[in-house]
């Protein structure tokens, strides 16, 4: 009896075991539907290194339904090569598996980030993902940590219609009094989000300054702001995206754009290097006033390089832009595009399209007589003046010069000693001293972005004296000058 009693005792333990096993089982939801909320959808780790160094933060995961999850996994994207690290409730590792979450509570995930702030190689944004799986619902929260020892200007306004963006004061506050700014040439200058030159605010950029742009951001010069760019030929100025590493040297689009409203007096850009953009510049007065004249303003450019923008090198829209010894090289679609309005001077410039990474349809320079404004709507505007002397437009497409102008509206353009690729008729007044589809090459090497010219080029004594006395690298042109921005 007392055997019998003991195994009868022992199968309703077992039992019972196996009875609440199953009801806790139960007691969690498989709904796929079952989201998690968080206390927030990216977090920065903005502290400026100086050292290596680590900085720890905190996110709060809830539950803000009335059943019981598991979580299936936590984990960063990145894995064991992330340079983030995590902690959950008190468990180190980079992955987690099978977390529980009660309703209606929380659980908190703590994270790390440790980076060498003194490696160059190393990108000045570094991003990562964590990642959520609830019954086969994934979610995720963006990480952002500063990666190098640089100033830094991060969103501070989000505005409907706008992309976010901070100020040159600070703040964005229009009880500030005008901001005049001087960047010097002692840490690189990192932008995330667009940063604004307000209205009477002047920012000005000593020779050498490293301007680092992140996913989708800019430089907005707002109407009546300022922009002084002072690059040398040997100390340029160098606007770029913030991944440095050697496989994103080349790759377009990393950025978006340097863009130019009407100005209180001229926004001047000397020799800087504006790379791997959507849009180098854009130039035009604020495109939400459709009725706005040609800006009374000009953007005056000087031995600059624009390459590599995955759209446009240089946009300009109803504006006033003067260039000497420039080169706009590799674009998606043009690399000079002037459209709807506008007085334009170019000498000595170089517009050399030679884009290899998907097909192009554009020509290297691009001139139309409309535009569509903010709202949809087609505005016809006249160029009143577009002249290139001592120019070169070139390219990998058969016809690298292109007009387009809306009846009855007109495009008056003039070219005076140039190289111009083209099968089209390049006859009649608005064309002479025209050099077309020349037999021999006319640069180095263009395969490396290198625009210097052949020995045999060409463009070699090809040009007309001008007050334009120095090339973009600052030697002398003595005698009949060449053709573009280098001086052979």
């Amino acid at each position: 009896m007392t055997h019998k009693f003991g195994i009868i005792t022992l199968l309703l333990v077992l039992v019972g075991i196996t009875f609440f096993s199953s009801c806790r089982k139960d007691d969690f939801s498989s709904n796929p539907n079952a989201t998690l909320s968080f206390s927030t959808d990216t977090l920065l780790f903005d502290t400026v290194f100086t050292t290596m160094s680590s900085t720890t933060k905190r996110i709060k995961v809830y539950n803000r339904t009335s059943d019981n999850l598991i979580i299936s996994s936590i984990r960063l994207q990145n894995g064991n090569n992330s340079q983030f690290r995590i902690n959950v409730d008190g468990v180190s590792g980079n992955e987690h598996s099978n977390v529980e979450i009660r309703a209606n509570d929380s659980i908190y995930v703590f994270l790390e980030v440790t980076i060498d702030p003194n490696s160059v190689l190393s990108p000045f944004v570094v991003e990562e993902q964590l990642q959520f799986n609830t019954n086969g619902n994934k979610q995720k929260v963006h990480l952002m940590a500063w990666g190098q020892n640089a100033h830094y200007f991060t969103p501070k306004r989000y505005v409907n219609g706008l992309p976010p963006y901070s100020c040159l004061d600070g703040d964005c506050s229009s009880s500030q009094p005008p901001v005049n700014a001087t960047w010097a040439n002692d840490k690189p200058y990192v932008i995330v989000g667009y940063l604004v030159i307000d209205s009477l605010d002047k920012l000005t950029i000593e020779q050498g300054v490293r301007v680092h742009l992140h996913n989708n951001s800019g430089l907005w010069v707002y109407k009546d702001g300022n922009l002084v760019v002072n690059g040398t030929p040997n100390d340029p100025v160098t606007f770029q995206g913030t991944r440095l590493e050697y496989t994103w040297q080349d790759i377009s689009g990393q950025w978006d754009r340097i863009w130019i409203n009407e100005g209180s007096t001229d926004n001047v850009i000397n020799h800087a290097i504006i790379k791997n953009a959507f849009i180098g510049i854009q130039a035009e007065p604020l495109p939400f006033n459709p009725n706005a004249p040609t800006s009374s303003n000009k953007l005056r450019l000087n031995g600059c390089q624009i390459n590599n923008s995955a759209a446009v090198g240089l946009l300009a829209t109803n504006y006033q832009v003067t260039d000497t010894n420039s080169i706009f090289t590799r674009a998606g679609q043009s690399s000079v595009f002037l459209r709807g309005g506008g007085n334009y001077r170019f000498y000595h410039s170089t517009i050399a399209n030679y884009w290899d990474q998907s097909a192009r349809e554009t020509p290297a320079l691009f001139m139309q007589n409309y535009y569509q404004d903010a709202i949809g709507t087609v505005q016809v505007r006249d160029i009143d003046s577009a002249v290139f002397v001592n120019c070169i437009v070139d390219g990998n497409n058969d016809v690298e010069l292109e007009t387009d102008a809306l009846s009855p509206g007109v495009i008056h353009f003039k070219f005076d000693h140039a190289i111009i690729k083209s099968t089209n008729s390049l006859s009649g007044g608005v064309f002479s001293g025209i050099i077309q589809n020349p037999g021999t090459a006319v640069f180095n090497n263009v395969a490396i972005d290198d625009y210097r010219l052949w020995s045999s080029s060409p463009a070699v004594n090809a040009g007309k004296v001008t007050g334009v006395t120095f090339d973009i690298l600052g030697n002398p042109r003595v005698g009949t000058p060449d053709l573009g921005a280098y001086e052979n």
